[in-house]
C-alpha cells in the first residue's frame, strides 16, 4: 500500500532509504468500509488520509440540514479538513468513505515528527499545501464562472472514474446543483 504514496512523493523530491522507511513507519494502513464516517463534525480531525484505493468524500450540512459535498477524492491523493487537521481545532465537516476504501494515515503529531526528521517530507508537505491552495482557488473560480453543464463537462473530461464510482447525489451536491438539474443536464448530453 505505501508504494503509491512513495511514488506520488518522488514526482515531487527525492527520498532516501531512511525516508522511505520512516513514510512506512509512519503512514498506518486501513481498510473502511463503503459509507464509514471517518471524521466527524464537532471533533478534531485525527489524520491525514492518503487515498490507495475507494473514493472519499468531505462535506457539511447547510442552514436548511442539506448535505453539501466540498470534495470528493480519488486515488491517489490526500484528504482531510485541512484547516483544523493544521490547527488542531474542531471541524465543521464530515469524511465518509463513498466505496470501500484502503487508506493510509497519520496523526498531525506523527506528521510534525516525519517533517522535522526529513527535509524531502518538508519539502512534499509544502507541495501538497500548495496544490491544495491552487486548487480550491481554481475551484472556487470555477463555481462562479462555469455553467452548470460546463461544470459536469468539466468533471466528466477530467475525473470519469468518479462519475462511475460516486452517488449522483454527492456528484450534483460538488458541481455546485442539485439532482434534478444534474439529471437534466446528463439527458440533454446523452441526445
Amino acid at each position: 500500500m505505501h508504494n503509491q504514496l512513495i511514488q506520488l512523493i518522488t514526482q515531487g523530491v527525492e527520498l532516501s532509504d531512511m525516508e522511505r522507511d520512516l513514510c512506512v513507519l509512519y503512514f498506518e494502513p486501513v481498510l473502511y468500509p463503503k459509507n464509514r464516517l471517518i471524521e466527524e463534525e464537532g471533533k478534531i480531525p485525527g489524520y491525514l488520509y492518503f487515498v490507495v484505493s475507494g473514493f472519499v468524500r468531505l462535506f457539511h450540512y447547510n442552514d436548511k440540514g442539506d448535505e453539501v459535498t466540498t470534495h470528493i477524492n480519488c486515488p491517489p491523493g490526500f484528504i482531510t479538513s485541512y484547516t483544523h487537521f493544521a490547527s488542531q481545532g474542531k471541524s465543521d465537516e464530515n469524511l465518509e468513505c463513498i466505496t470501500e476504501c484502503e487508506l493510509l494515515r497519520i496523526t498531525k503529531m506523527d506528521l510534525d515528527q516525519l517533517i522535522q526528521q526529513s527535509p524531502a517530507f518538508k519539502d512534499f508537505s509544502f507541495l501538497v499545501f500548495q496544490q491544495s491552495l491552487s486548487y480550491n482557488e481554481k475551484r472556487a473560480k470555477e463555481l462562479a464562472t462555469l455553467s452548470a453543464e460546463q461544470r459536469y463537462l468539466k468533471l466528466m473530461d477530467e475525473h470519469p472514474e468518479v462519475l462511475h464510482n460516486v452517488p449522483m447525489q454527492y456528484i450534483a451536491s460538488f458541481l455546485g446543483m442539485n439532482p434534478k438539474s444534474l439529471s437534466r443536464i446528463r439527458k440533454q448530453i446523452i441526445r
